[in-house]
């Protein structure tokens, strides 16, 4: 006689002729819908974005590159060079630091202005900063011979500030379709078909079994749709990615039993750190579908978070099979390398290498 409750994968052998489409996506009506044909003014990134390492270390290198050749004309030795370029140095670079600082703080009513306006107000603030800085630096100093040129220090501190601002226009510009298409890509990569089947088949198999185990698979089931389907947040936490990824591993835990073995090394301290929506859950679930699917007799994944030298670390460790599985396209790790560098620039760092017998995913955001 045959059993009455069939096993989950069984299930999803016998009704994939049935339910599964003949797309990879869930079609028109779902992700279709959700995908921006441009992208909207809150995706759009503000000229004034300059709250990254990145962006402060090329705005110095630049701006004290010009002071460099520009002492150059009025040098006669390498001795003359350097004390005017240490001189030059010396007001350059608390002008950059100002003018970075007010355009970070500043930058959504910065940005919401229009462009000729925001031109005006970045090189007004260029001359100010340049010029406040020159007199801070005359005041200093005890025996100076006389007071600054303060025009000459406005028009060099606006035609500065002129050119780094055009550089952060063409930078916003450049990584706009970057942007739209790494959220394009995020939207239609968030929840695979095979694991909806899968995760449905599952708990259909549980309903007769264990109806508040399947209660329970449905509701990591509809957060994790819940937050799939919703307006994407700029950023959220790693603690909340960590509960996303729990949820999911959850639901695959049922599907594989005792051939998923899942370790959590967690650091409350590196909770707080801000990284894109749903980045987790696409590492966590490539570990589950290279690692663990694959091999007979199941796997290991390690997840550990930690603080170090104030950035926020995570790690996820999964076992590789003996026979690996089929290559992927990749995808995911792009999608996430870039989001990542996006939304921190050089601050985050996304590693992926192999290990002996184990792959490793390592993700650094700053805190």
């Amino acid at each position: 006689m045959p059993s009455a409750t069939p096993s989950p994968d069984s299930t999803h052998t016998a009704r994939a002729a049935v339910i599964e489409p003949r797309h990879t996506g869930f079609g028109p009506t779902v992700f279709d819908s959700l995908a921006p044909s441009a992208p909207s003014p809150v995706m759009a990134r503000s000229v004034f974005d300059v709250c990254h390492v990145g962006v402060v270390l090329r705005g110095l290198l630049f701006v004290h590159a010009v002071v460099a050749v520009g002492v150059l004309f009025g040098a006669a030795d390498l001795a003359a060079w350097f004390a005017r370029f240490t001189a030059g140095a010396g007001v350059a670079l608390p002008a950059v630091l100002f003018w970075l600082l007010v355009a970070c703080a500043a930058r959504q009513p910065l940005g919401a202005l229009r462009l000729p306006l925001q031109w005006a107000a970045a090189t007004v603030l260029g001359a100010a900063s340049a010029t406040a800085s020159a007199w801070t630096a005359w005041l200093l100093m005890a025996d100076a011979p006389a007071a600054p040129p303060w025009l000459a220090c406005a028009l060099a501190g606006a035609g500065l500030a002129a050119a780094v601002f055009l550089w952060l226009h063409l930078r916003a510009q450049a990584s706009l379709p970057a942007d739209t298409t790494a959220r394009l890509a995020e939207l239609q990569s968030r929840i695979r078909p095979h694991f909806l089947f899968n995760t449905l088949n599952t708990a259909l198999a549980l309903v007769r079994l264990d109806p508040a185990r399947a209660e329970g698979v449905l509701e990591d089931l509809a957060e994790l749709f819940r937050v799939a389907i919703s307006e994407s947040a700029e950023s959220v936490t790693l603690a909340e990615e960590v509960e996303l990824a729990k949820r999911y591993l959850a639901i695959e835990q049922i599907r594989f039993g005792e051939r998923l073995q899942v370790t959590w090394e967690l650091d409350p301290n590196a909770g707080a750190a801000r990284m894109p929506p749903l980045l987790l859950q696409p590492l966590v679930e490539n570990a589950v579908r290279h690692g663990v699917e694959p091999a007979a007799e199941g796997g290991v994944i390690r997840i550990r978070t930690r603080v170090r030298l104030g950035r926020a670390v995570v790690s996820i460790v999964n076992s590789v099979p003996v026979e690996a599985s089929r290559p992927g396209h990749g995808m995911a790790l792009r999608n996430v390398r870039e989001r990542l560098r996006l939304m921190h620039d050089v601050a985050a760092q996304f590693d992926t290498r192999r290990e002996g017998d184990v792959f490793r995913v390592q993700v650094v955001v700053p805190l």
